[in-house]
Formats: C-alpha cells, sequence, structure tokens
C-alpha cells in the first residue's frame, strides 16, 4: 500500500468539517428534504415545488460566503435554520475511525486545526453531537474572514491570522474547488474525500489522492 502521507514533512493539519470528518449525508438530507418540507408548510407549496424553488437559490449561492450562512438563509427563507438543524441533529454522524486519527494526531505533536467553511451555528449543533471541539487547538470559520474557502483571500487572511508553513501543512477536505484555492495558496499536503456523502456514488476528486476514509489513514499508522 502506497504511504497516504509522509507525516515527517507535517506540522499542522487542517480538516474540513463537513463532507471530511461528518458523513455530508446530513447536510444533504438537511438542505434537499428537510429545509424544503418545512419551506412548502410554511409558504403554502407543493412540497416538489418548494424544492425546485429552493435548488434554483442554493445554486444562486453556491461556492459563496452565502451559501453555508444560516444567518443569510434564515433571512431569505423566513425560516430559522439553526433551530431546524437542532430538530435534524440526530442524523450527525462522524465518519469511522476519525477521533482515532485526531487522538494520534495530538500524540504526534501535530497542530490540529478545523478549518470550515460551516457558519458557527452550523458548528455547534455538529459539535453537540460528536464532542468534536476538545480536538482542535484552534476552530476557524470562513466567516470569520468574510471570504469562503474557495476564494484565494481566505487563504490570505488566514496567513496572517494563523502561523503555520504551507510547505509542511496538510489539507484534508471533501470539496476539490477548496482543494485548488488551497493548492494555489501553496498548501503542500493535499487530499480529498472519495466519498463525502456515504449514501451518494464517490465523486470525482480532480486528480488529488482520495481517501476511501480514515480507515484508510490510521491502517498506515
Amino acid at each position: 500500500m502506497a504511504v497516504i502521507v509522509e507525516w515527517n514533512k507535517v506540522n499542522t493539519v487542517f480538516l474540513d468539517m463537513d463532507g471530511t470528518l461528518l458523513d455530508l449525508e446530513f447536510d444533504n438530507y438537511f438542505w434537499h428534504e428537510y429545509v424544503p418540507l418545512k419551506y412548502a408548510q410554511a409558504k403554502d407549496l407543493e412540497f416538489a415545488d418548494a424544492k425546485q424553488l429552493l435548488i434554483e437559490k442554493y445554486n444562486h449561492r453556491r461556492g459563496t460566503l452565502s451559501w453555508y450562512c444560516t444567518d443569510y438563509w434564515t433571512e431569505t427563507l423566513e425560516l430559522n435554520i439553526a433551530t431546524l438543524k437542532y430538530e435534524v441533529a440526530s442524523r450527525v454522524k462522524l465518519f469511522p475511525k476519525v477521533k482515532e486519527f485526531l487522538n494520534w494526531l495530538h500524540g504526534q505533536d501535530k497542530q490540529v486545526v478545523l478549518l470550515t467553511n460551516a457558519h458557527q451555528d452550523s458548528v455547534d449543533v455538529k459539535f453537540s453531537q460528536t464532542g468534536l471541539q476538545s480536538y482542535f487547538h484552534r476552530v476557524i470559520t470562513s466567516h470569520q474572514f468574510g471570504y469562503a474557502k474557495e476564494e484565494q483571500e481566505f487563504w490570505l487572511l488566514l496567513a496572517n491570522d494563523h502561523n503555520h508553513n504551507p510547505a509542511s501543512t496538510l489539507l484534508i477536505d471533501d470539496n476539490v474547488h477548496v482543494l485548488k484555492a488551497a493548492q494555489a495558496y501553496g498548501i503542500e499536503h493535499l487530499l480529498s474525500v472519495n466519498q463525502p456523502d456515504s449514501s451518494q456514488p464517490q465523486q470525482d476528486t480532480a486528480g488529488f489522492v482520495g481517501l476511501d476514509g480514515f480507515t484508510d489513514i490510521v491502517a498506515e499508522i
């Protein structure tokens, strides 16, 4: 089996949350099933009509900070998105071996940072279900900088905000657009996730090395 990461060359580990540490099935269910249901009820629409309308709204904002912002969608849809997330929070689940991997990183004295596009409201929901907060030296959301991770401005602001050497930094993220932005910034070690949503087929990782899961990494450490 080929070595996935040369750990002796890595000092800092940036980790995405949704679709990387956590199964993206929750988010896909929430945005494509639960929110349309609540929106249809609130606006007296058929579910199919509400779903199609929301897909159009989502696609218009995809890849921008607004797409990830619970405040934006609460105002736009006139639904309390944070409250709705708590209503179905029991569906949140970690991928296998995540905590084993995080414990190992701490044992190796790596700097472990959560780097997420998720709004703090969403982070709070996920932490309440998983207890992950204690595993990170720092939690950074893109909302702190005003730019999504897909945007180069995010990485330039991160360079001034968090001490790290891009040449000895690993980023694991399921979003290939984020990985490309990180690569352009100079992050040396990059890994994607083959199947961010366990209920969906594998994705195209656009040439980035993909993980079948953290069992891949745990097996080699």
